[in-house]
């Protein structure tokens, strides 16, 4: 299970890692999550189930989805009681998939948080944004519990996640530049 934050580009972009890589995946809980956006973000459509809303018993939707996709995008309704949380963590572990929660998680395995965010390709008040670079930590149980953080393009030049540890102010105006 990770958590992942305020739902955005990083939610988005690690769907779409999982999704090139041959996943199923599902959004849920998300309704401004549309097939547009997913799609610009790398995950293809056919292979792509959006839920809006989960209802009340959501935990048990969830669990659900987990049975038949591998990775399932979550932004949860309410926040999770101990029961909801046991309920998801057996289904991940009888299902083998993936829960990406878009927003915090009491005991996530692994947390991800966007501490800045740079925008590049607008110029004094006109232009159009080209790519976005996000420092993200990293942190967690287990392996993870001492903290990471790395740069990243939100898209890189070639549309997908890229790094973004060296880059000065030229080296951004030309992935700009690059990227379209």
């Amino acid at each position: 299970m990770i958590a992942a934050g305020e739902w955005g580009l990083l939610c988005l972009a690690l769907a779409a890692g999982a999704a090139a890589a041959g996943a199923w995946c599902a959004v849920a809980g998300i309704p401004e999550a549309g097939m547009v956006a997913a799609a610009g973000a790398g995950i293809d459509p056919d292979r792509l189930l959006l839920v809006p809303g989960l209802g009340g018993n959501w935990p048990h939707a969830v669990a659900s989805l987990l049975d038949g996709v591998d990775l399932v995008l979550l932004r949860p309704p309410s926040a999770p009681s101990a029961q909801a949380r046991r309920v998801l963590e057996a289904a991940l572990r009888r299902h083998r998939a993936v829960l990406l929660v878009a927003g915090d998680w009491a005991g996530a395995r692994v947390r991800l948080r966007v501490v800045t965010r740079e925008w590049t390709g607008i110029g004094s008040g006109h232009g159009l944004l080209r790519a976005c670079r996000i420092r993200v930590v990293a942190d967690g149980r287990g392996e993870w519990s001492r903290p990471r953080a790395r740069w990243l393009w939100l898209p890189g030049s070639d549309g997908e996640v890229a790094s973004g540890e060296v880059a000065s102010g030229g080296e951004i105006a030309s992935r700009a530049i690059a990227a379209g």
